[in-house]
Order: C-alpha cells, then structure tokens, then sequence
C-alpha cells in the first residue's frame, strides 16, 4: 500500500510521553510509535510474572548470577513484530549458553487484541521456538514500570541491573527491505558480555503501541 510522508507527533500518557510515528496510508492509516527511551542508568524494575507455556513465575532473581539482562517487550498481532520474531528467536538461541538473562513479556489488552492472550502466545512461542520465558503482564503494571511504548521495546541491563542499552533491534522495518540482523542490539549485548562500554549513541525502537486496557492509557 503507498505511504505518505510520516510525521511526528506527541502524546502524553500514564507510562510518560510517547513519540509518535503517523505513518498514513490513503485510507487514513496506522500509527506506530517509539521507544520512550528510558535514561540510561536506571535501575531494573521489578517484576513477578507467569511463563505462558510452563505456567513457571520468573522475577529478576529468576537470573541472579547472569552477566546481563534483557527485556523484551512483544506480542503476536503486532507486524513490526511479526517483521522481527525470527530475528528475536535466533538471538534466544545465540546467547543461550553465554551470561545473558533473556525474558519476553506480553502487556497488550486481550479483550481488545486476542491474539495476543496467554494461549495465542504460547503457540508463539512454541512455533518460534523461544529458548527463553515468554511473559503476559495481565495487569500492565509492569509495561508502566519499564515505560514501554511499543511492540518491539528492548532494554538490555548489566549486573547491576542498570540499563545499559534501551532501542531499536537494528533498522530493518516492515516493507523497508533491509534484512533483520539485531545489529544495534546484538551489538549492545556483546559489549556488555566483553565488560566493555555500550555505546550510548542508540536510536528508538518502533512498532505497535502497547494496547492499554481502556481507561489505562
């Protein structure tokens, strides 16, 4: 479908202010958003959430001990996402054996996305192969806490748990015709696993936005 010039537009919500591609097509078009871009530093916050294939609760103690640790915001219906999953399925199994801490979660409404409920998910999972815990936020509190805005959102944190690396995954997007490499991020992860500096020049990730439930946004 042609596109016209996209623009950019702000908005204010309960989880910070959200940039906003417009990307419109003739019929009036879709939207995407990008990263809020959470300021390098901050701390990881804590979550305790349900694995939708094992049902098995992982928390940031779930990887005490690993060098590093990523979150991934996701979903199903998504198509920045869809663009990516295999993309995100081969770095689970890259970095499976190395110090890496790897978790998807799932924050999108259900009742407005079903696609994007616990079974739909676990059939994600299952089909892609995920070598890591695949997460639904039911209460979206978790997505607030991290800020996130869009389907994909990565946030990549060292021992600490400091946030080292916040953005795209690489610049390959839907109809862009650049292949997904996870450049930008693969970059980031292997920096911090060499204990070296993660450059901190990083540009936003964009995608879907997190489907609030309604009165949630």
């Amino acid at each position: 479908m042609e596109q016209v010039p996209s623009r950019l537009l702000t908005k204010r919500s309960g989880c910070g202010i959200l940039r906003i591609v417009a990307r419109k097509d003739r019929k009036g078009g879709t939207m995407a958003v990008t990263s809020v871009m959470l300021p390098l530093g901050t701390p990881a916050p804590p979550f305790a959430l349900r694995d939708v294939v094992r049902g098995q609760i992982y928390s940031l103690d779930s990887f005490t001990g690993k060098t590093a640790l990523l979150v991934m915001f996701l979903c199903r219906h998504c198509p920045y996402v869809v663009h990516v999953e295999q993309g995100i399925a081969k770095i689970g199994r890259d970095y499976l054996d190395t110090g890496l801490g790897i978790i998807g979660i799932s924050s999108n409404d259900p009742a407005q996305y079903p696609d994007d409920a616990p079974p739909r998910l676990k059939e994600m999972a299952e089909r892609l192969g995920f070598t890591f815990p695949f997460c639904f936020d039911e209460t979206q509190d978790i997505a607030k806490a991290y800020r996130a805005a869009c389907t994909p959102d990565f946030y990549l944190f060292d021992r600490e748990r400091q946030l080292l690396y916040r953005g795209q995954l690489d610049d390959s997007r839907p109809g862009s015709n650049k292949p997904v490499t996870g450049r930008d991020l693969r970059i980031a992860i292997d920096a911090v696993l060499a204990g070296k500096p993660v450059d901190s020049n990083q540009n936003a990730s964009v995608g879907c936005s997190i489907k609030w439930k309604r009165g949630g946004e």
